[in-house]
């Protein structure tokens, strides 16, 4: 008889209220992979689409679900078994990954339970001098940062784009980071700070505090002054947030410089960019054990930190969600298996 596990997963698609806690099957390690007994896991923005059904994707992109799907891709822990063919890891190895991601993109990488098989190339040392919850919240923000900032990591067809995106050197440049409270925002204003760069951060007026001890050379609260009506002449804007208007801050890039999109679904700006001679790129973060080692490094010696917005228990897996929904985060959600 399988041994069982707590999991959250999903029989159906909605809102935060789908999120069942409830008993499954524990994987099993098999060839090629490291079943983690997870202690922390976080939230990111693919874990609530996937709840929602992707309803905001054109119909022919929409999952078709076998349920039940147990969401999340972002976690932390301990080795607790190793499967044929795996060299680098032993039970009892504190570990970090984010698990098959884009592959599992439309049915749940299964990180929201208290185990989950990790195929071991997506899978990294976590730094000793921070705890669980905090490893949990870097990966895939983390991943995102530095695939779009220092490199892609790997040579997958580009989803967004006929191009494979490239990094632009940052020594000495001018980064613009637009939602730089969020997950992916606070570690990109990092990144490029460690890359050399002079970082302006645009967030609401709650975070400047936060970002400028993290490094940021200059704040816009975008509540009361329009980052792109004040800011010209930057190399480089990474707009993490995604939306409507994208377009709005062509205006602030010199020619030669960049728009790098975590989120280009809806970006019309293509023809204006190419008037301005503004390179526009974006691309799909992946799964990669080889860059979260070599980030994992600098979270361990303090050059990056993840910043926790808050905490739940698994079992509060709805109540995070909605947490998640209201906007306003300050770095990560993280869900505590115990």
């Amino acid at each position: 008889m399988a041994e069982m596990m707590k999991v959250v997963q999903l029989h159906e698609f909605g809102g935060p209220e789908v999120l069942k806690y409830e008993d499954a099957p524990r994987p099993i390690a098999s060839g090629g992979d490291v079943l983690v007994r997870v202690h922390a896991a976080s939230i990111n923005p693919p874990d609530l689409y996937l709840r929602d059904g992707y309803r905001a994707l054109p119909p022919e992109w929409q999952p078709d679900p076998a349920f039940p799907i147990i969401p999340g891709t972002d976690v932390s822990g301990i080795v607790a078994a190793i499967g044929d063919d795996v060299s680098g890891f032993s039970v009892g190895d504190e570990v970090y990954a984010m698990v098959r991601f884009p592959e599992d993109l439309m049915k749940g990488s299964g990180a929201y339970a208290e185990y989950v098989c990790v195929p071991a190339s997506e899978l990294a040392q976590k730094p000793e001098s921070i705890d669980h919850a905090q490893t949990a919240g870097a990966p895939m923000s983390l991943l995102t940062a530095w695939q779009f900032l220092v490199a892609p990591g790997h040579g997958a067809v580009n989803p967004f784009q006929s191009f494979p995106h490239m990094p632009v050197p940052l020594g000495g440049k001018t980064v613009l980071v637009n939602g730089a409270g969020g997950g992916v925002g606070h570690l990109a204003v990092q990144v490029a700070k460690w890359k050399g760069a002079r970082v302006i951060a645009v967030a609401s007026g709650k975070h400047e505090a936060l970002l400028r001890d993290l490094g940021a050379d200059d704040f816009i609260d975008y509540t009361r002054v329009a980052a792109e009506a004040v800011v010209q002449n930057v190399d480089l804007v990474l707009d993490a947030v995604g939306g409507p208007d994208m377009e709005r801050f062509l205006k602030s890039i010199k020619p030669g410089g960049a728009l790098f999109l975590a989120n280009p679904l809806g970006f019309s700006g293509h023809d204006e960019a190419a008037r301005r001679g503004v390179t526009v790129s974006s691309t799909q973060v992946r799964s990669n054990g080889t860059q979260l080692a070599e980030a994992g490094r600098l979270l361990g010696n303090g050059t990056f930190r993840v910043v926790i917005d808050s905490t739940f228990l698994l079992a509060e897996a709805s109540a995070a969600h909605e947490r998640a929904a209201r906007g306003g985060i300050q770095g990560k959600v993280v869900l505590i298996t115990g």
